[in-house]
């Protein structure tokens, strides 16, 4: 047998098991895994000894070339794809947003010329449904038999995302119907609005108030809300960027009586506190993103959650803003600084560090949050998110020990700061493989821009 690359002497580590072979590619596939595998005729060896060879991380959460009050997030479909393949991550899900008025298709297609020549790694859609008459519902249908299977929804951001419960329940209803996941956001928009007017009418408009007017209490009472109206609807709930120990109760609790319910969290509320707000001057509009952040202890709550299984998937909600010209925009009024932040270049490292150097957890339940997970509920499973014959050649030589320190001055996102400058991390790529082919090489890109690919993405089957 004739490789195209052998990767020699690695740890395989996946969600399941951890042991020592060679690994053959072929065509972007990996073809042969096994000791001693014949090196006669293969066009690239690559020494992996001492490393983790691990399937490419799955991000199913960002936000490329996002419109967003009045500017947009700063990466774009190039840059964003670069920075994450520089991170380990090989394929990502990205939000088109239906307008009102707009048909889900003229979402997707207008996010599809945002990614096509541009992506670095392979790249799928969820939709954002923002007006769903009954015509869309059987878009919906339509669209999950051509391989968008996740459709999100927002219970916050009145006025601009958020929708009725009804909306909700028929979207869940036609999602049911259809093998598609329900993503939710979930933050009772309606109080926080309330609480976020009577902060103004007080003078309160520094940016940790946009903390404080969004209490967990909101959070919580939401991820209960959604997760009755899937059991109503028979259909499967995912809860995006889980942030506190309240909301978290709620999933257990539903997890705990069979429902197919299931949720992320993101490096920022593992690693990140209200405290991070206490800074000089406009400084803390950088952790500005929503849900806010909480307090410190609600951190070991969610790394236990994802221990227990409570909490399926780490994913990076990357919404950058740049703080010069972009963040600024809120000064005198925390409402109108953009949410979001960057984070899509230090997942695995963040996570590998705080779980598997923390002690938390195994590096076969790393590999489960950052891509077996993601790529079992949204339908690139066997494809992707592991390491078997047949499957996606993605793949990450990952060094256990490598060290580096977070920093904007280094990091390769195009934003102006990092959420996690200084933390020292324990663990990260050394090469990434998208479908065969090498696209970071220590430390340098050695892809190209368009290389990734659309997946078409299979039906929700996991009940």
């Amino acid at each position: 047998m004739r490789f195209d690359t052998l990767i020699r002497n690695g740890i395989i580590a996946t969600a399941t098991d951890t042991f020592a072979s060679d690994l053959g590619i072929a065509d972007g596939k990996i073809v042969a895994l096994g000791q001693n595998l014949p090196a006669e005729g293969a066009t690239n060896i690559v020494d992996a000894a001492g490393n983790y060879v691990i399937p490419g991380g799955i991000d199913v959460h960002t936000h490329l070339d996002m419109p967003f009050g009045g500017t947009k997030s700063a990466d774009d479909f190039e840059s964003g794809t670069i920075a994450a393949a520089f991170g380990g991550t090989t394929t990502l899900i990205d939000f088109a947003i239906q307008q009102k008025g707009q048909t889900l298709r003229t979402a997707l297609d207008t996010w599809w010329k945002k990614a096509d020549g541009k992506a670095a790694i392979d790249y799928g859609f969820h939709c954002i449904v923002t007006d769903l008459p009954e015509a869309r519902l059987e878009e919906m249908k339509s669209l999950a038999g051509e391989g968008v299977t996740s459709f999100k929804l927002f219970m916050a951001y009145p006025g601009v995302f958020m929708v009725e419960d009804a909306l909700i329940f028929k979207a869940m209803l036609a999602a049911s119907d259809s093998g598609s996941m329900i993503c939710m956001h979930a933050e009772n928009g309606g109080a926080i609005d309330v609480i976020v007017r009577r902060a103004l009418a007080e003078g309160k408009t520094a940016p940790k108030y946009h903390a404080l007017t969004r209490p967990t209490t909101a959070e919580a009472e939401a991820t209960g809300r959604a997760i009755a109206l899937a059991e109503m609807a028979g259909s499967p709930v995912y809860i995006v960027h889980l942030s506190c120990s309240e909301a978290l109760e709620r999933v257990r609790e539903a997890r705990d009586r069979g429902l197919p319910v299931y949720a992320e969290t993101c490096p920022q509320y593992l690693y990140l506190s209200i405290e991070n707000f206490d800074v000089p001057g406009f400084e803390g509009a950088k952790y500005v993103f929503t849900p806010p952040l909480r307090e410190k202890w609600h951190q070991e709550r969610l790394w236990k959650g994802l221990a227990a299984d409570q909490l399926q998937v780490v994913s990076t909600d990357h919404c950058p803003f740049c703080y010069k010209e972009q963040k600024e925009l809120g000064k005198d009024d925390f409402t109108k600084i953009p949410n979001g932040g960057p984070g899509i270049e230090h997942r695995l490292s963040l996570v590998f560090t705080g779980g598997v150097h923390g002690g938390r957890f195994s590096v076969n339940r790393f590999v489960e949050t950052v891509s077996t997970a993601p790529a079992k509920l949204f339908g690139l499973y066997p494809r992707k998110g592991t390491i078997a014959v047949g499957s996606d050649a993605d793949l990450v030589i990952f060094d256990p020990n490598l060290e580096q320190v977070i920093s904007a001055a280094t990091h390769h996102m195009r934003v102006d700061y990092s959420m996690f400058e200084g933390i020292k991390v324990k663990g990260a790529p050394r090469q990434v493989f998208s479908r065969g082919r090498l696209l970071i090489d220590d430390g340098k890109f050695v892809g190209r821009a368009g290389h990734g690919e659309f997946i078409k993405r299979q039906r929700y089957n996991l009940r």
